[in-house]
């Protein structure tokens, strides 16, 4: 382990050295006596980890100190050490961004042994945040997480990389299942907004009468219920990115607001008056025909030109059946490490096998293919009995049919495909089985089903 680096900043010195010896004791730290603030600025280019100052130095005070302390090494941070107690000093440097104002007496050994263990314990964090953040970027680096090696996703590729270089807005559009929110994903975590949030919101598997208070958020007492201010989802991204999925699904009514929040970047919570600046920047996916639904009257003309930005179209899996092997062993490596188990081969028929089908529920479906077919395989590997094809496959449907359940079970397990098959889009599943979207939301409130 690296020594923590401190200079301690004291013109007395016999108080310097006792601050030296007490400090000392821990091995970790290389302690180092200065006793006056031009030779401390001579020796900043050692790269202190922490300064400690003595407020009444005879050639410049702290204050003064610190400020240039900070324009040479902006990150360092500095604990002052006064024989006064002027309250107004202390919050006025802790103001500028000092990091801790100790006052002299006989106790001050002891609290900066424990201010500089705070110190580390919060820079620890910090760091650990910093790489946390890192390793979520690398997740969503295309490169890593879209994979694929055929000329269309390629395609992709190079428009993720003109979005991530740009603040415009993006529009993203396929087939349930072909990995939009993965895109969306990638342009914020390879933006320079990487370390803002990123809020994503499905429109679909919100109430109609709930959208407009989950979105701009409510003030206490705006409508029955509302017990406390609530911030919504506009500003939770704010800085950041926020993410609409399947806006295709947004009410005319909430459209008009949403243009009005784009046009004017400001809000007003519902039951408030305040205007709350926004900066983020929106991101859209949707498995629909935008232009399509406009000529319908469906979705707002004016709206679609807003949003529409820079439009990035993800092909079915059907359309690059070269990426469906490179797939299959990505979906592998992932299963063999989650259940620790060793590597899982697929034999030449089962290739065959897999890429024969035109997978209509697209990599969502492949994923879940892959994952069951290690399960039901032996000996580590992958034969064309252990692959099971759901969707459209007539001996599938009568092996379900055969089993023993009863109409509640076979209900449950019917939703629950529709649900996966058309991404959690419940006015859509609701329209497709001719049942009421209330029944759909009542059974995922309870658990009954889950989402995909």
């Amino acid at each position: 382990m690296l020594d923590f680096k401190i200079f301690i900043v004291e013109d007395d010195k016999w108080y310097g050295g006792l601050l030296h010896h007490y400090l000392s004791q821990n091995p970790d730290y290389e302690v180092t006596l200065i006793e006056s603030g031009k030779e401390c600025l001579a020796q900043l280019h050692r790269k202190p980890d922490l300064v400690t100052i003595d407020f009444g130095l005879p050639d410049m005070n702290g204050e003064e100190l610190f400020k240039k302390i900070r324009q040479a090494l902006p990150n360092i941070p500095v604990i002052i050490i006064s024989a006064q107690e002027k309250i107004t000093t202390a919050v006025d440097l802790l103001k500028m961004g000092v990091e801790d104002y100790l006052v002299k007496a006989e106790n001050t050994q002891q609290l900066l042994w424990n201010a500089i263990i705070r110190l580390r314990e919060k820079q620890s964090l910090k760091n650990e945040i910093s790489e946390l953040k890192a390793e979520l970027k690398t997740k969503y680096d295309y490169s890593r997480s879209i994979i694929g090696n055929s000329p269309a996703l390629q395609a992709v590729f190079r428009l993720i990389d003109k979005a991530a270089g740009s603040l415009i807005n993006v529009s993203v559009s396929g087939e349930t299942g072909t990995g939009k929110e993965l895109v969306a994903k990638a342009v914020h975590y390879n933006s320079n907004r990487s370390s803002q949030p990123f809020v994503a919101v499905n429109m679909a598997a919100i109430p109609k009468e709930l959208v407009e208070s989950e979105l701009f958020g409510y003030e206490k007492g705006a409508f029955t219920g509302a017990q406390n201010r609530k911030s919504g989802r506009f500003e939770e991204a704010n800085g950041g990115t926020l993410f609409l999925d399947e806006i295709g699904e947004m009410d005319l009514n909430i459209q008009s607001k949403l243009l009005r929040v784009l046009q004017e970047k400001e809000l007003t919570r519902l039951g408030g008056t305040s205007k709350i600046k926004l900066d983020f920047r929106l991101v859209v996916a949707t498995h629909k025909n935008m232009a399509e639904e406009v000529k319908k009257g469906n979705f707002r003309e004016d709206l679609y030109y807003r949003i529409v930005g820079l439009p990035i179209t993800l092909p079915p899996l059907r359309e690059r059946k070269e990426d469906i092997l490179l797939l299959t062993q990505h979906f592998l490596a992932g299963y063999s490490k989650e259940n620790g188990v060793a590597e899982i081969k697929i034999s030449p028929a089962s290739r065959e096998k897999l890429l024969s089908y035109s997978y209509p529920g697209n990599i969502r479906e492949l994923k879940s293919v892959v994952e069951l077919a290690a399960v039901m395989s032996e000996n580590n590997l992958i034969e064309p009995d252990d692959i099971t094809f759901l969707s459209g496959n007539t001996n599938d449907v009568n092996a379900v049919l055969n089993s023993e359940l009863t109409l509640r079970e076979y209900t449950r397990l019917i939703i629950r495909n529709y649900l996966k098959r058309y991404d959690d889009n419940v006015l859509l599943v609701a329209e497709k089985l001719d049942i009421g979207k209330s029944t759909i939301y009542k059974m995922l409130q309870t658990g009954e089903i889950e989402g995909a």
